[in-house]
């Protein structure tokens, strides 16, 4: 069923619709809430007003920020050491190696940008808020990626064609080591960042910063290949490090389409489930859809209860279901709740409604 229609029923439950959420919306639910429910309740602390939910998200971007800023410090760091070596050793495979550096230090770039952009506050024309810019970020790192690749093989095709001695190798070996270490502690910090707030367009670019470091390896096996006199190792190395980068680009597309396309794990829907199915007064649990925006989740689901509920109690329950979610479900910060009659003589509620669905 389309939201506008489930917006229009009396009992949907939009988050932010101004009831207190505090430990006395228990007591509304009179017999509906068992005193176990009570005392859970009581127990954790807990708040959903808007503010508190702001600020959450904001301190995930704050992080965010906080992660990009010191990964691309060290990333650029590193390209340095390594841009100074290209230019008295001539090794092309070093030289693929640091253009990779150099952009996977650029792609902290659009990626700050939109953490700052999905700071800002939801408005009545971008309702969901600015989350979504970390997906466009997402595109831009992709395409970055792609462009250090093509970069990286044109030059080590050019120097497969006209081989070149290298010279100064033990420096050249030097530079693969840093290359490796500088990104891969990178690598670690980005993906760790980004799975824990939920930033797919971080951990791509974590990912990113891994295979930079298994490149900076690849570099020293060429400087060790033309130390036993095959000069043409350095531009074979060069290649493979360009293949390596064409299979990371590979899994940062895959990573941004599934947010693109509103995907996700489908443990975290079975979790809702449970979640939902043992709330006091919900006999069953209907259709459950999430969805990132940005590093938060949404939820929308259908819960359907005992038909003889009063508007009020009925609200009840869909304000706990609400509040369990939220609690319950990581990185979830907003569901709508639509209650449900049980029938048992096959009264079709939403009759008026067919031919009206679109998913």
């Amino acid at each position: 069923m389309s939201d506008t229609h489930k917006r229009q029923r009396p009992h949907g439950h939009p988050h932010g619709h101004g009831h207190a959420h505090g430990h006395g919306h228990g007591r509304d639910a009179g017999a509906v809430r068992s005193l176990l429910g009570r005392v859970r309740h009581l127990l954790t602390p807990h708040s959903h007003d808007s503010a508190d939910k702001t600020d959450e998200a904001l301190e995930s971007s704050g992080r965010g920020l906080r992660v990009l800023g010191l990964s691309f410090g060290i990333l650029m760091i590193t390209a340095a050491i390594q841009a100074v070596i290209v230019v008295f050793s001539g090794s092309v495979a070093l030289l693929g190696d640091t253009l990779h550096n150099v952009a996977d230090a650029l792609t902290a770039v659009p990626l700050a940008i939109a953490f700052l952009i999905g700071r800002r506050a939801a408005t009545r024309r971008f309702t969901y808020g600015y989350g979504r810019a970390e997906d466009l970020a997402g595109l831009v790192i992709v395409v970055i990626i792609a462009g250090s690749a093509a970069l990286a093989g044109y030059e080590a095709f050019r120097r497969l064609v006209d081989p070149q001695d290298v010279r100064a190798l033990w420096w050249v070996a030097a530079a693969a080591v840093v290359g490796f270490l500088g990104n891969e502690w990178v690598a670690r910090y980005r993906i760790k960042a980004g799975r824990e707030i939920g930033s797919a367009a971080l951990v791509a670019d974590g990912l990113h910063a891994r295979t930079d470091g298994f490149t900076s390896l690849a570099v020293l096996a060429g400087a060790a290949g033309a130390a036993l006199g095959y000069p043409i190792a350095d531009p074979i190395i060069g290649l493979l490090i360009t293949v390596a980068i064409c299979f990371v680009l590979r899994d940062a597309i895959r990573e941004i389409y599934h947010r693109l396309m509103d995907a996700v794990d489908p443990a975290l829907v079975a979790e809702a489930e449970q979640i939902l199915a043992q709330v006091d007064g919900v006999r069953r649990v209907g259709r459950v859809r999430l969805r990132w925006v940005g590093h938060a989740l949404r939820a929308e689901t259908d819960i359907v209860l005992a038909p003889d509920l009063s508007l009020a109690q009925a609200h009840a329950v869909a304000v706990d279901a609400e509040h369990r979610l939220i609690h319950d479900l990581p990185r979830l910060r907003a569901a709508t709740v639509h209650t449900d009659p049980d029938s048992h003589d096959g009264t079709d509620h939403h009759a008026v409604l067919h031919g009206h669905h679109t998913v």
